[in-house]
């Protein structure tokens, strides 16, 4: 249940449990049975401090700024695949064609205008990694990289009639 810690515990309570034996057989003066209460005592604060020191306001404090920026780091980077990119795509035009249905303010399409322009560059990236896989790839996997491409293609075009007219031209940020 415990794990580590109920052995380290266990131990140090096997530990106090011998000492208070040795103590009463080595020196029969001393008031074993007053110092018996340590035992107890000795696993409630165990308890109380592993509820401490787990909780999540102890462990924020001991996470640094590097290691959360080191983190993704650790990961090797994975390849996308023409499939992930695809549905990559697909999600964030899906959500650029929500957010300017809703109210669309000058900054909204701003954003928007941005997360486009991101989709557009991974569409070229998908069309240069569904290409170099097409003259290798079998029969299925040739029919899957073109459904990915046309359902990336599709969103893209949807997402496009949702932008404003004039929405591509040039955001605030590029005319400065």
């Amino acid at each position: 249940m415990f794990g580590m810690f109920g052995l380290f515990v266990g131990l140090i309570l096997a530990a106090e449990i011998i000492a208070l034996a040795a103590l009463g057989s080595v020196a029969p003066g001393v008031p074993v049975l007053g110092l018996f209460p340590i035992i107890p005592l000795t696993l409630v604060v165990a308890l109380l401090a592993r509820r401490w020191m787990g909780s999540a306001a102890y462990r924020m404090h001991l996470i640094s700024p590097e290691e959360i920026m080191d983190y993704g780091l650790q990961q090797p980077p994975t390849a996308d695949s023409p499939e992930r990119l695809s549905r990559s795509i697909v999600e964030r035009a899906t959500e650029i064609r929500r957010a300017l249905a809703e109210e669309p303010s000058e900054i909204r399409v701003e954003m928007c205008t941005l997360g486009y322009k991101a989709c557009v560059n991974d569409m070229i990236t998908l069309t240069h990694l569904a290409n170099a896989e097409l003259p290798n790839a079998g029969f299925l996997r040739r029919v899957r990289l073109r459904r990915a491409r046309k359902k990336a293609t599709d969103a893209l075009a949807e997402a496009r009639k949702a932008l404003p007219p004039g929405a591509l031209r040039a955001t605030r940020q590029e005319q400065q």
